[in-house]
């Protein structure tokens, strides 16, 4: 497992964002990795071994991406991400990716939708609030659009001040560009 992850996490870049430093990794090919620093469940112990590198093309497109979100933009692209975790994990995270800007969900209903994918009768949305904070490629997969079944901002591994910066910046140009 160390071998498998000093691989995807081979390169490393700093993007310094409003809401604070955001560390990028990759395997050089694909984005594997978005964190803000310090936040839980960030793999330090393996990103001392990585290079840092300002010159992969994945990173230039990931800060482009970076970029347009955070100057109020959608971004019409995604950057390649390779992801790696549980089948259960990689759900949770195919449904991140389909949260359309602007808009938020809830821990309840990701899982009522995966029992409803999964022909179950019920999933628990504790276990959806466990794979979602492991999500290892924040904003671009957007863990900080689920919010609990009351719509309070409960969780986000980079902290509940980051996550409402990011949901308030969304609604600021989501309400703008609805008008």
């Amino acid at each position: 497992m160390d071998n498998i992850c000093a691989d995807i996490y081979k390169y490393r870049h700093i993007y310094e964002s409003p809401f604070g430093i955001l560390i990028e990794a990759s395997n050089g090919r694909r984005l594997t990795g978005l964190w803000f620093e310090g936040q839980k469940y960030y793999p330090e112990k393996y990103m001392c071994s990585s290079k840092i590198s300002d010159k992969l093309a994945i990173f230039e497109k990931t800060d482009r991406w970076l970029d347009e979100y955070f100057s109020g933009g959608i971004p019409d692209f995604m950057p390649p991400v390779y992801m790696q975790g549980t089948p259960f994990q990689m759900k949770v995270w195919e449904k991140l990716k389909n949260i359309k800007y602007g808009t938020t969900v809830t821990y309840g209903e990701i899982a009522d939708s995966l029992a409803a994918d999964m022909n179950k009768k019920k999933v628990s949305a504790q276990a959806v609030g466990g794979a979602v904070g492991h999500n290892p490629i924040s904003i671009i997969v957007p863990c900080h659009r689920v919010v609990g079944k009351d719509g309070s901002l409960t969780g986000y591994a980079a902290g509940v001040k980051t996550k409402l910066s990011l949901l308030t910046l969304e609604m600021m140009n989501h309400s703008s560009s609805v008008e």
